[in-house]
């Protein structure tokens, strides 16, 4: 797929995120997948995309790792998804729609007084006929 936000990926890997089985990007940092999971609760979050903070921060286990074993920690702005990984914890500031935050409201009828507001602000003096 062509896109100026993600790395070049010719398919999607399944990774375990939270219990839930999704499908994100190959060749892309986590970051970037779960912002291809959450556009805009990952685009809006207090992220520092260099490593520079911790808000970022996920604990995971690599495949087929016993579940006994202590998870490891990274900062998902500088780890590369691996197919088959699992996400086990998400530093609270990863507010992922569907998975650990609350899906948007897909309600049109929501936007329709607002969208009635922003025509009629505009629009043109009624012609003094």
């Amino acid at each position: 797929m062509d896109s100026d936000l993600f790395e070049p990926y010719e398919r999607l890997v399944q990774i375990e995120l939270l219990g839930r089985k999704v499908r994100v990007p190959e060749n892309n940092r986590l970051l970037r997948c779960f912002q291809y999971l959450s556009l805009r609760s990952i685009s809006y979050g207090d992220f520092c995309w260099n490593g520079d903070c911790t808000n970022c921060q996920f604990w995971y286990r690599e495949p087929g790792e016993d579940a006994r074993e202590p998870e490891k920690t990274a900062l998902s702005c500088r780890f590369t998804v691996r197919e088959g990984m699992t996400v086990t914890r998400l530093n609270p500031c990863v507010r992922i729609e569907g998975v650990n935050a609350p899906a948007p409201a897909r309600n049109a009828h929501a936007d329709a007084p607002r969208a009635a507001e922003r025509d009629t602000a505009f629009a043109p003096p009624p012609d003094p006929a």
